[in-house]
């Protein structure tokens, strides 16, 4: 799912989302390396996209990423970065992304805008509060006895995504952050009419409630924030970094804390809300730069105001670098456990792994290693959402008058409140490609330490970069 062609100056890759790290050093400082290893000038890059994630399938479609490396002195950071992508899954998740970043467009300060566009027909949605969810992945397995139906857990979800954000030194290793955007959220139940379409009758999906379908009846999702909305928003921080490069990492740390206003218009206009983010990066050299051992842990924290449940799976970065990070479960936060799986207002996730450099070695001018890396990831909740018994029971009653109380056991656990903070754990092994110590290509395998966070089940994430 790799390839690289290099003709000239024009060196092309696969990637799933933004590979852009560029380092907010003072001045370019003499490059240690020898000078046949450092790239000049221009390097323009277009060939298919393909990646594989668990959650959302086999991606392809085209990208083109252009980069400025001027005379080497930053190498192997860059001056500028233009990226573009058009890609869609066999999940039926598209991602229509343009994406820039500079440290020299504005001398003394990292610049970095995303324009995104991410439709989801088949969109995660497992309920809240992890554990106090139950997941029967039989419902959603067209084999299984119990099956309903494989897009029960499944809703529709479009995000428009515009977003620039900027920083500045305010002395050593300190910055200053702020960012401004807006993100559009267009919410619904899964348009079977669209997803049956061609299909052969044995192979449609039957028209029944899922899960999401279920929580509107219920009255656990309101009206509005069950049809999404505009939210522009505001954000300001501060960061610390002391990193050597942000790609392949072998030593600093990195911290971060910021707060993000959300104001909310159309449908879901009520929902202004004040969100807390904090993150811890560090990198610690075992051996040379063959060992590294590198860990994140990371928090957010809904802390005024009525945030939608989406914009609470939204998790907020100083730096849009993947494509979508989303909280908690999959590719960006704990892998291994569902998209999604863990979703609720307030919540604390970390991720601990060794780095291996296994092999160097170069093809013409490129320079390349491959490396692995054992890791265990960790999900917690902090604030649940409050799911009052009676008054679901009230609105079953009242709008879905078909459904049997006596099964309502089957869907949330009501008695058992110390089952939602409960830790989720995951763990596995990533496989790393890197090119020129800035490209990097990431297949991770990972595995729940808990059943009920996907049946046991093994994932699979082919992505760009390291997670962190």
């Amino acid at each position: 799912m790799f390839f690289t062609l290099v003709i000239g100056n024009f060196c092309a890759y696969a990637t799933d989302g933004d590979t852009t790290a560029v380092l907010r050093d003072k001045k370019p400082k003499k490059p240690k390396k020898e000078k046949s290893e450092i790239r000049t000038g221009w390097t323009f890059g277009i060939l298919p996209s393909v990646a594989y994630d668990a959650d959302k399938g086999f991606q392809y479609g085209v990208l083109a990423n252009v980069y400025d490396f001027g005379d080497g002195s930053a190498y192997p950071d860059y001056f500028h970065s233009l990226y573009f992508e058009a890609a869609y899954t066999t999940k039926r998740s598209g991602l229509f992304r343009f994406a820039y970043d500079s440290k020299h467009l504005l001398p003394g300060h990292h610049l970095k805008l995303d324009v995104s566009y991410l439709p989801d027909a088949l969109c995660d949605f497992y309920g809240y509060n992890g554990y106090q969810t139950v997941y029967n992945g039989g419902w959603a397995k067209k084999k299984s006895d119990d099956y309903i139906s494989r897009a029960f857990y499944k809703s529709q979800r479009d995000l428009l995504r515009i977003a620039g954000d900027i920083d500045g030194n305010i002395g050593g290793n300190w910055y200053w952050n702020a960012g401004l955007g807006v993100l559009w959220y267009k919410i619904a139940p899964v348009n079977i009419d669209m997803i049956n379409k061609g299909k052969k009758p044995e192979n449609m999906l039957p028209y029944v409630d899922g899960l999401y379908d279920k929580y509107v009846k219920w009255g656990i999702l309101t009206p509005a924030e069950a049809n999404g909305g505009w939210h522009p928003y505001v954000r300001g921080g501060i960061s610390f970094d002391n990193r050597d490069r942000l790609q392949n990492t072998k030593k600093g740390m990195n911290a971060d804390m910021f707060l993000t206003y959300y104001a909310g218009f159309g449908e879901d206009k009520g929902a202004n809300s004040l969100i807390f983010n904090a993150s811890f990066r560090h990198f610690v050299p075992v051996y040379k730069d063959v060992i590294t051992f590198a860990y994140r842990l990371a928090a957010q924290l809904d802390v005024a105001g009525d945030a939608p449940f989406y914009l609470n799976n939204y998790y907020n970065n100083l730096f849009i670098q993947r494509v979508l990070y989303e909280g908690l479960g999959g590719g960006n936060t704990c892998r291994g456990i569902l998209r999604h799986r863990i979703s609720a207002k307030s919540y604390a996730f970390a991720n601990v792994e060794f780095r291996f450099q296994i092999c160097k070695f170069d093809i013409g001018k490129e320079h390349f290693f491959i490396g692995l890396n054992p890791f265990v990831d960790m999900g917690l909740i902090l604030q649940p959402y409050r799911l009052d018994q009676q008054v679901i029971v009230d609105n079953i009653v009242k709008n879905d008058p078909e459904f049997n109380l006596d099964d309502l056991d089957d869907y949330i656990v009501f008695d058992d409140t110390k089952n939602v903070y409960r830790p989720h754990f995951s763990g596995g092994l990533g496989l790393k490609l890197m090119m020129n110590d800035n490209f990097v290509l990431s297949v991770d395998w990972a595995v729940p330490f808990d059943k009920r966070d996907n049946d046991g089940m093994a994932n699979i994430y082919v992505k760009m970069g390291y997670m962190f």
